[in-house]
């Protein structure tokens, strides 16, 4: 898997998130997305993922971005997992019907798993991918290497 190409168009996709809102990623236009993937709700690593997106939302907004956390559980799932995590202020995407579309369009689906790979994806106010990279499934992805990517600080 080597998912997309940093500079091409991000594919848009059309989901809905934890409380069964229609997300679209075109709707972001003028901010950056951090599209943050992971294979399942429920798991350990995952919960910290997404708790990381949380827990730094103040420097997302400082640097005028939007963090999705994205995969193919389903919205009520999505909504129970928020709550149990005390997520309030990110949004949960259900990449569940057509099962794993945002995954399959990215590159990153394992479809002898039946989820996505854990990958960060940045697309830039204009919609291209500026930022990609797939982690090993059980490694807990670096928010700080995101935060210094969103900085320009690379």
């Amino acid at each position: 898997m080597a998912g997309l190409n940093v500079g091409v168009l991000a594919p848009d996709f059309k989901v809905k998130d934890q409380d069964g809102k229609d997300v679209r990623l075109s709707d972001f236009r003028g901010k950056k997305v951090l599209l943050s993937f992971h294979p399942l709700a429920w798991t350990s690593v995952c919960a910290r993922q997404m708790g990381s997106l949380e827990t730094n939302k103040a420097a997302f907004d400082r640097l005028n971005t939007v963090a999705l956390g994205v995969s193919i559980d389903t919205s009520p799932s999505k909504k129970e997992w928020a709550k149990s995590l005390g997520i309030k202020d990110t949004r949960l995407l259900a990449d569940f019907w057509i099962h794993g579309d945002i995954a399959k369009k990215y590159g990153i689906f394992r479809e002898g798993d039946g989820f996505s790979e854990r990958a960060n994806v940045i697309v830039d106010e204009n919609g291209k991918i500026l930022f990609f990279k797939i982690y090993p499934i059980g490694e807990l992805p670096d928010i700080t290497e995101i935060i210094r990517v969103l900085e320009g600080k690379k």
